[in-house]
């Protein structure tokens, strides 16, 4: 796991959003949460990552809504350092496994 702790906030609303743990990337991210979101909403997320403790805090777009499964956002506001961060700790993280050949 790349990160803990994620916070996200639907702009213009104010209700408590279930979520379990996504897939990141530098570009966005998936969220596992049974809420559906129309394409196109904003969301504010914030979250820290596992191996530095640094703090990610980005505005991403709702790209699709699986319903019942989750949604996949692309960051449209996030620091080039933080972005810069979760590549490092996407590198840092990537442990081969061992298996295949």
């Amino acid at each position: 796991m790349y990160f803990r702790d994620l916070e996200v906030v639907y702009e213009g609303h104010s209700q408590e959003i279930p979520l379990r743990v996504p897939d990141l990337s530098t570009h966005g991210m998936f969220i596992n949460t049974p809420q559906i979101f129309p394409e196109g909403s904003v969301l504010k997320l914030k979250f820290w990552l596992c191996r530095s403790g640094y703090e990610v805090t980005a505005r991403a777009e709702v790209r699709y809504c699986l319903a019942e499964v989750g949604i996949g956002v692309e960051f449209v506001e996030i620091s080039d350092e933080a972005r810069d961060m979760i590549a490092e700790e996407m590198e840092f993280s990537d442990v081969p496994t061992g298996r295949g050949r």
